[in-house]
């Protein structure tokens, strides 16, 4: 069986079918044919006339390769490619064809598939029951009187009746290799003409940067969200088990600044696992659909200051919570600014009990933020890694087309670390003078 296994194995018999399924698709095109050689005077016997047949076809050839131009030609013969074959799925383009490239190569594929799909339908039509007739006929009267009936009286020879078996068995054999054949020229010439174009590639890659900025924007999130809990946990925690036997009340307001902090911190996360498993069911859209729409805005900065842990002393110019004056994507970055900017403050801030200074004003054409803390031991080298730190920070102003600076600040009442921030209304930087 291994000997006829490029004949008739799996991968040959579904080739076979897809051949097969070509010459079913030839057909209508065939039918249009014998129509217009019929017109032009070669309808008589037409069905019988090998040239008026092989006319037809000809002109079935042309209105298939038209046919080949439409854009959903190439997904349903990309489908069909990849079920029968046996090509590996990554080496066929997904999608319409939207470039001329793109669909010259797909209507060679289509006229090819169909046009050999043509020939080889038409020989396992016509050859089947022909070899099979001349295999059975020293087993069969009935079959020797019809071939007699027909004037093919050599047939029925004693010599040619004991070569028949043979001789149709050896038609069967050269009907599979020739499908095996045209299926294997098929297979060779899928990866070039129904695989990806470098616009296809390009498309793709784009695609595929696109999936990673949501996710990273999203792990961002997360990550900024869970960061500062902890950072505001581990503070209140520590500070009312310093306290707990002489100022109850104290450890009262920690319990419940606790508490809230991390109720607000649990829907964050179902929100950002919602939409990981959203974008993995749906599939993901242009960067930042969903990032952008994600989050607490501005409107939300009172909840986040009155439990982050840290005392602060909040000053806020024009109304940077009117999603009509601050869009909501400038606004949910600001948020996670400030987010990110009081677990800093929290880590790094001076004093046992550290302290900061916060305006939020709303300029002309920007949103500035601005942080203010005593400073303490500040690291030496900004961790890398979107989301994180001040490299986060200035991460999140720069896509908004922003900027962002940190340092030690000498201002009115001493030295201070300063964070400010600057993010254009529009969250647009082409719109920035």
């Amino acid at each position: 069986m291994r000997l006829f296994a490029p004949l008739i194995g799996r991968r040959a018999r579904l080739r076979w079918l897809h051949l097969i399924i070509g010459g079913a698709l030839l057909m209508p095109y065939f039918l249009v044919g014998t129509v217009l050689v019929s017109m032009a005077g070669g309808g008589a016997g037409l069905f019988s006339s090998v040239p008026a047949q092989l006319a037809a076809f000809a002109c079935a050839l042309p209105m298939v390769a038209v046919s080949g131009f439409f854009p959903l030609v190439r997904p349903l013969s990309v489908a069909a490619a990849r079920a029968l074959c046996g090509v590996p799925p990554a080496l066929l383009a997904d999608g319409p064809a939207r470039t001329r490239q793109a669909r010259v190569r797909t209507t060679a594929w289509f006229t090819l598939h169909l046009g050999l799909g043509g020939i080889v339908s038409g020989i396992t039509l016509a050859l089947t029951p022909f070899a099979l007739a001349v295999a059975g006929l020293p087993f069969s009267a009935a079959l020797r009187e019809s071939w007699l009936a027909a004037g093919s009286g050599v047939l029925v020879e004693p010599w040619a009746l004991a070569l028949a078996p043979f001789a149709g068995l050896a038609m069967l054999v050269a009907m599979a290799a020739v499908a095996a054949g045209a299926g294997e020229l098929l297979a060779r010439r899928v990866p070039v003409l129904l695989g990806p174009t470098p616009e296809d590639r390009l498309a793709a890659a784009e695609r595929r940067a696109a999936d990673l900025a949501v996710r990273n924007r999203l792990a961002r999130e997360l990550h900024d969200s869970v960061g500062h809990a902890l950072s505001a946990v581990t503070l209140q925690a520590g500070a009312a088990r310093r306290v707990l036997d002489r100022d109850p009340e104290f450890v009262r307001r920690a319990l419940t600044a606790i508490e809230e902090t991390t109720r607000r911190t649990v829907g964050e996360l179902d929100a950002v696992v919602g939409l990981l498993r959203r974008d993995e069911e749906a599939g993901s859209g242009e960067p930042g659909d969903e990032g952008t729409a994600y989050g607490p805005g501005l409107d939300a900065l009172d909840g986040l200051l009155a439990h982050c842990g840290v005392p602060v002393a909040y000053e806020r110019e024009g109304d940077p919570g009117d999603p009509r004056v601050v869009v909501p994507v400038v606004s949910r970055e600001a948020y996670r600014i400030v987010q990110e900017g009081l677990s800093n403050v929290l880590r790094h801030g001076g004093g046992s009990t550290p302290t900061a200074r916060l305006l939020v004003a709303v300029r002309e054409r920007e949103l500035e933020i601005v942080m203010e803390n005593p400073p303490g031991d500040r690291p030496a080298v900004v961790r890398p890694g979107g989301g994180r730190g001040l490299r986060g920070i200035a991460e999140r102003a720069a896509l908004l087309g922003g900027r962002s600076e940190a340092g030690p600040y000498e201002g009115t009442d001493g030295t201070t670390w300063r964070l400010a921030v600057r993010l254009p209304l529009t969250g647009r930087p082409e719109e920035r003078s």
